[in-house]
């Protein structure tokens, strides 16, 4: 195992080709600081360009993963800066769903307990979800005067549909693990914390053994299929497909499958 280098609000964590990053302000309830999300950006940026790095694991201390921004740390930054919420989200919070979904690698969250306001849509920007029983889903937006945001408005009627999306963003009533299951939130409900760390951990080993660029090319994918009508995803997929056609790996696989033997992928 790497040695772990900690912050005192984030913790980040190499093991083998796996990057964790670790929420750690338990005491309140995760809440997201400008450290925080400066060190969750810089952390995926590393990710980014480290070809090491095959997969990333998002997850937190404590009883919550996150109850969102830290208010009085909000109010702090814009009035020693004069900026705006629009400007805190455009500097920091946008910028970093973005990160996520266009990180081409394995993005894998383990959400266990209380996930509100910007800390839901961190975690439900990731590609993989792990949640445990008492994980909650909240929209706390409106208790403070304000509209979801972070992609929340994106990603909510997507797996809802728009009336139950609405319905949450108004009233603010929690969506349970296991209606998170059912709407498609979350990909697994475990039976404990340790279950839901032990399946993030499980599929990060997994997906880390698979053709990088392959995974990477899915993502880039699926993501565009969210806007395109079919016609254009089907080009797309064949302009993805006809690149990755000529890499390394993609000869390693054919060969590997030929010869009955596990392939070796080097992200080539």
């Amino acid at each position: 195992m790497a040695s772990a280098t900690a912050d005192p609000e984030l913790l980040v964590e190499r093991r083998e080709n796996v990057l964790v990053l670790t929420l750690n302000r338990p005491g309140v309830l995760n809440a997201l600081t400008g450290a925080m999300l400066a060190g969750l950006a810089d952390s995926l940026r590393s990710a980014e360009k480290d070809a090491g790095v095959r997969a990333v694991i998002l997850t937190a201390k404590g009883r919550a993963f996150c109850a969102g921004a830290d208010l009085a740390d909000l109010k702090a930054r814009q009035q020693g800066a004069g900026v705006s919420l629009g400007d805190e989200l455009r500097r920091h919070f946008n910028p970093l769903i973005l990160q996520i979904r266009r990180l081409e690698k394995p993005v894998i969250g383990a959400v266990n307990g209380l996930a509100a306001g910007a800390g839901a849509s961190l975690i439900l920007s990731c590609d993989v979800k792990f949640a445990t029983p008492h994980a909650r889903f909240i929209l706390a937006f409106g208790q403070v005067g304000l509209a979801p945001d972070s992609g929340m408005t994106y990603y909510l009627p997507r797996h809802l549909g728009l009336s139950l999306a609405i319905e949450h963003a108004w009233t603010g009533r929690p969506i349970t693990a296991d209606r998170a299951l059912e709407f498609g939130l979350v990909n697994r409900v475990a039976s404990s914390e340790e279950e839901a760390l032990a399946l993030a951990w499980d599929t990060a080993r997994e997906l880390a053994s698979k053709a990088p660029l392959a995974l990477g090319r899915a993502k880039r994918a699926m993501n565009a299929a969210l806007d395109h009508d079919l016609e254009t995803q089907l080009e797309f997929e064949a302009e993805l497909q006809e690149a990755l056609g000529k890499t390394q790996d993609h000869a390693e696989g054919v060969a590997a499958f030929l010869e009955k033997r596990k392939p070796v992928f080097k992200g080539e």
